[in-house]
């Protein structure tokens, strides 16, 4: 048996039934695999599809409206009997609203992002709900902890959408931040398989967080012309751009291109903004332009080759997982 993987993955349970380790605990889940909330992709049928497949689904509510929201977790509630958590973006305009419906409608785990958690966690922890805070270096790892957030999602550079301004990989990223903190570290940025999702339990992770993969899915609530695109995606068909403004990562198109142009020809952050504009992103992902709409995926996109059910990706990577890992116990 090897010595050199770490004893998390001794602990992991061999049955393809369960897992126990501290994420799954703490979300009363069977497996720690957790759907990325992303917008315009992530809504109440992936959710559920997720939660009952024992992994962690997440509503993204960074595209909604709240009365969208409240709706989107009551039909989630009705789905599923598992547990399941929505995604807030903490610069979203109306996160009073979001966070008084979350609260009203007893959701209790909620993934925060793209603000300071300090703000949130202690109103939402004192309702009884688990807080997750999403990060990208070490310095947001801390303070997310020191919020008293209960776990961190650290994501590395390869993700899809928003990302950090110092671009480091999954492979580095997370065991700088598992050497940093003490609460669970979940691993986003890069994992579509059950392979990758040992390589980042190797590395520290308690757990993977999984965005692409989930997009195409038929439950996604994601365009068919972007679940097509996504499944075509060859190497290097994506690219961190707007990093003027805030980094994403974007496939390419013609908007991607205009964008590179702008970019290229000294753009303001100011001409870059009136560029991008309003509902870029609504018309490429949920509303299928795929020349003018902006399309937030990431690397793993390349190796995406089918759209199948959500069930059967999580059973998929689990199964991959457990496979991979007893091979590497018994060498």
């Amino acid at each position: 048996m090897s010595n050199y993987l770490p004893d998390i993955l001794q602990s992991l349970s061999n049955s393809k039934i369960s897992c126990v380790n501290r994420i799954t605990k703490i979300f009363d889940i069977n497996y720690p695999i957790i759907q990325a909330g992303m917008i315009w992709c992530s809504g109440w049928e992936l959710a559920s599809a997720v939660s009952n497949a024992g992994g962690l689904g997440i509503i993204g509510s960074g595209s909604m409206y709240p009365d969208v929201l409240g709706e989107q977790i009551r039909k989630c509630k009705a789905a599923t009997n598992k547990p399941f958590a929505v995604n807030v973006p903490l610069l979203y305009p109306d996160i009073d609203k979001h966070i008084n419906i979350i609260i009203e409608e007893g959701v209790k785990i909620v993934f925060t992002s793209a603000g300071n958690p300090k703000t949130w966690t202690p109103i939402l922890k004192q309702h009884g709900i688990k807080v997750v805070h999403v990060i990208a270096n070490t310095k947001f790892a801390l303070k997310a902890e020191e919020a008293g957030v209960d776990a961190i999602v650290a994501e590395g550079f390869e993700a899809g959408g928003h990302n950090g301004r110092e671009e480091t990989t999954t492979l580095v990223l997370i065991p700088i931040i598992k050497a940093a903190v003490k609460i669970p570290v979940i691993a986003a940025g890069g994992i579509a398989s059950g392979k990758q999702m040992l390589a980042c339990f190797a590395l520290g992770a308690d757990a993977v967080q999984i965005g692409s993969r989930f997009v195409a899915t038929p439950e996604s609530s994601a365009h068919q012309n972007f679940k097509n695109k996504v499944i075509a995606a060859a190497e290097g068909d994506t690219l961190l751009t707007l990093k003027q403004l805030v980094p994403v990562r974007l496939m390419k198109n013609k908007f991607f291109n205009d964008v590179l142009h702008a970019e290229t020809n000294c753009a303001t952050p100011e001409q870059l903004t009136k560029l991008l504009g309003r509902g870029r992103a609504k018309k490429g992902m949920f509303e299928g332009d795929m020349d003018e709409g902006e399309l937030e995926i990431g690397q793993v996109s390349a190796s995406i080759n089918a759209i199948i059910p959500a069930a059967d990706v999580v059973a998929e990577i689990w199964n991959e997982f457990l496979s991979e890992k007893n091979k590497l116990l018994n060498t």
